[in-house]
């Protein structure tokens, strides 16, 4: 299958606009991705033709509106090689983390024990693990990073021990774009007796994951960074984990009986999934999981790499242009500064000329105290991105630096 992605731009019609008088240049895709018309018309048509809660309904409507949603947790456990009742619905990666630091987290750990994040992390995958910290005496372990943006490996081994309990990792860093050695770690955490949950929000859109081969414990994604509606999200978890972690939260649909002396609760997934789902955004998630799997995956990889190489290039050739995070495996972030000029400012000039791009800690405040930076200018890639936009970007900031 060949790749034009002339004709794959063509299915967002939210690049077909002009910003300040020029054509768009989306570049903020680490903060959300563009839907294509597929998901688009996938919720619309929920909303036009089916509109209904789902499960226990006695009529047509709700049949159909159970039917779709339930397709599309098989078809996102597909995705990520899992069984259907190992997904659960969230709004997204922060709170599926937040369910597992609460429900296993807190449920599990003791005075002494320890878990193990690194230096990279979003805050959702640090103030989650904080507070269950705080809560039951254990400890907080941090692995530092290398001077390239990479954690250092070495570091990891060393704070792997017997106290480690759980092991949180990014997949892939939001900030900088560095891609962990996951196999290699999650092995090591494994045979140190540690349940691990790793931090998929970046990594989904940019290859595919199987969370058996990878043999985690629990993934969080989310669906807005994967070409699918905001407000939902997913959580893998191990069904052995699952059917023994108590409910996050409570409610309706998550129980199997209710008296005043005592409520039993419902099975698995929907034990984690209490009251009215959002049902559109399951579906648009779905339709965004079947639009993707319908392309050249290998293919649309190929073009991510050929854009972020030549974005890599032109900021190493570009004078007083700082790249900020430069590990040798990535996918599609540059972050980066400019001598004398502040992110923001950056940003401002940058949007005034149809470039839209990120500023600031991107939710990584402890990374970037660790470097020493109030924050980057991060220009992320997707699939729909043009070399032509890269060098829109890097012409852009040739004006910048002659307003700075």
């Amino acid at each position: 299958m060949s790749f034009d992605v002339r004709a794959l731009r063509e299915q967002f019609p939210i690049l077909e606009q002009t910003v300040n008088g020029k054509p768009l240049v989306y570049l903020d895709n680490a903060a959300t991705t563009q839907k294509p018309r597929a998901v688009i018309d996938a919720v619309s048509a929920y909303y036009q033709g089916v509109n209904s809660n789902v499960h226990r309904g006695a009529h047509y409507l709700s049949d159909k509106a159970t039917a779709a949603f339930e397709a599309a947790r098989a078809t996102v456990a597909g995705f990520l090689n899992a069984d259907r009742e190992e997904i659960i619905w969230t709004k997204g990666t922060t709170e599926s983390i937040n369910l597992v630091a609460q429900s296993y987290g807190r449920e599990r750990l003791r005075p002494g024990d320890e878990v193990l994040i690194t230096a990279l992390e979003h805050h959702a995958n640090i103030v989650p693990w904080q507070q269950a910290c705080e809560r039951t005496g254990a400890t907080l372990k941090v692995v530092p990073l290398r001077e390239d943006g990479s954690v250092d490996g070495d570091a990891f081994y060393r704070l792997l021990g017997e106290r480690t309990r759980i092991v949180a990792l990014s997949h892939v860093s939001n900030s900088l774009g560095t891609v962990n050695p996951l196999d290699q770690w999650l092995k090591a955490a494994r045979d140190a007796g540690a349940v691990t949950l790793v931090d998929g929000a970046q990594a989904v859109a940019h290859f595919p994951v199987d969370v058996r081969e990878l043999g985690c414990d629990f993934y969080a994604c989310s669906g807005h960074k994967l070409f699918g509606p905001t407000g939902i999200g997913v959580l893998y978890g191990r069904r052995e984990l699952l059917d023994a972690m108590p409910p996050y939260q409570t409610g309706g649909e998550m129980i199997e009986t209710v008296s005043f002396e005592k409520s039993t609760w419902n099975q698995l997934p929907y034990k984690f999934e209490p009251g009215t789902p959002n049902i559109a955004g399951v579906i648009g998630l779905g339709a965004a999981v079947d639009w993707l799997n319908q392309q050249d995956r290998a293919a649309l990889a190929a073009h991510e790499d050929a854009l972020l190489a030549s974005a890599t290039e032109q900021a190493r050739a570009f004078d007083g242009l700082k790249i900020i995070g430069d590990a040798a495996t990535k996918v599609g972030v540059l972050s980066f500064l400019l001598d004398g000029a502040h992110p923001a400012d950056v940003g401002t000039l940058l949007d005034q000329q149809g470039v839209a791009v990120r500023t600031g800690h991107h939710c990584c405040m402890p990374l970037m105290d660790g470097l020493g930076i109030p924050g980057t200018v991060r220009a992320s890639f997707s699939i729909y991105n043009t070399l032509e936009e890269v060098d829109r970007l890097f012409q852009a900031l040739e004006k910048v630096r002659t307003f700075l």
